[in-house]
């Protein structure tokens, strides 16, 4: 059955103080210097933050009185406050998260036997309008804060009681929510090292995957910077109909991909990357759709393929393909020697499925109204 929780935190008297969860190692560090307390003080005051998921210096108890007390002072760990919490029948679980007075943004927990993920948001909104998303629909406002980005996780932690390197629900993140992380680049990156900091969340950098729509210079520069897996936002193989569900295919083209996707592969070449792609009916999902993913595919023989059945949402004119064309798409691409996985549908009942995440967006870029205008387009026709 469905639960919905509704669940508050107090943020009074922070105004002005320094939000640690903004901080990597190095960048706690260096703010600790600059407090005039040695270096490794940060790093104490991180495995708490992380480890123990303690907010509250005064429970810091390995840490001096009067550190304590300056960093009460001037300091706090302020994860976003939890608005809703969902429950799905299948376990899946979604979070509202408040980010401002009028922002939130959903972050989803999906369990499975063998892990758990946990799949973040970047931005508020996405300005990129991918025509069969949910939250690109919803418009764009903001990029979200460091804090913003790994507080996410520091709140799905500590509701699920997962404690780094013991008692993991958490093994596997996924940066695949609302926003194109790689549009917000330096948080992103300052949140997934914290995820993958031994002193932080500890993931293995193949324990946390990044999903991009396709923003070429940004790819490359990411493998310059960190390690972790890669995931890219495929849903066609032929450029006339990528650039209408995808418009960033209009400026980094299927040629320029690949040819990043190959340069990743070079720079990485005991990785893979996962090529996403949404069924949907009638549009992308035909044999010759197939032929084409798979002439794609041929380029980048070391990667797979990931198909998602389309999640609906109000105001999409898309649908979902059949069972049966789903099954026929994937035995074409395996038949032809790509490794092809067909993502099972979580958390629909409580829109948090892949595509449908929405939040609270208070839009800068009108297109919501467009939505908003569709849909009750939609109910007057039907009544």
């Amino acid at each position: 059955m469905n639960q919905v929780a509704a669940i508050s935190s107090d943020q009074s008297g922070t105004a002005g103080k320094v939000n640690l969860l903004d901080f990597d190692r190095q960048g706690l560090r260096d703010f600790f210097a600059q407090l005039g307390e040695k270096p490794y003080r940060a790093e104490q005051v991180m495995k708490w933050i992380y480890h123990h998921l303690e907010s509250d210096f005064a429970n810091m108890t390995d840490v001096g009185k009067a550190l304590r007390a300056k960093l009460e002072a001037s300091c706090h760990v302020g994860p976003p406050k939890t608005l809703v919490d969902k429950a799905a029948a299948d376990g899946t679980h979604k979070w509202l998260l408040g980010m401002d007075g009028r922002n939130a943004v959903e972050a989803v927990y999906i369990p499975e036997p063998t892990r758990g993920t946990l799949c973040v948001s970047s931005q508020i909104g996405c300005a990129l309008n991918c025509q069969f998303c949910s939250t690109g629909a919803q418009g764009f406002n903001r990029n979200l804060a460091t804090a913003e980005i790994i507080g996410q996780m520091w709140v799905a932690a500590k509701q699920l009681g997962n404690v780094t390197h013991q008692n993991r629900r958490i093994t596997n993140v996924v940066m695949m929510g609302m926003g194109e992380p790689l549009a917000n680049f330096d948080n992103v990156v300052r949140a997934m090292s914290l995820m993958r900091d031994d002193l932080g969340f500890g993931l293995a950098s193949k324990r946390v995957t990044l999903s991009t729509a396709g923003m070429v210079p940004m790819i490359d520069k990411l493998s310059e910077v960190i390690d972790v897996s890669l995931a890219v936002s495929l849903h066609a193989a032929n450029d006339e109909l990528r650039t209408e569900l995808v418009p960033l295919n209009k400026r980094y083209p299927l040629a320029e991909l690949t040819a990043a996707c190959q340069r990743w592969i070079a720079r990485k070449p005991r990785t893979s990357i996962t090529f996403e792609y949404t069924l949907m009916k009638g549009v992308n999902d035909q044999p010759e759709h197939a032929k084409q993913l798979i002439r794609f595919m041929r380029k980048l023989p070391t990667c797979k393929v990931n198909l998602i059945p389309f999640n609906p949402f109000p105001g999409t004119r898309f649908e979902r393909s059949d069972a049966e064309t789903i099954r026929a798409f994937q035995t074409q691409l395996l038949n032809a020697g790509i490794l092809t996985m067909l993502r099972r549908t979580r958390g629909d009942d409580i829109d948090a499925a892949c595509g449908q995440l929405a939040g609270q967006v208070n839009d800068r870029t009108r297109r919501s109204a467009g939505i908003r205008q569709r849909v009750d387009q939609e109910v007057s026709n039907a009544l």
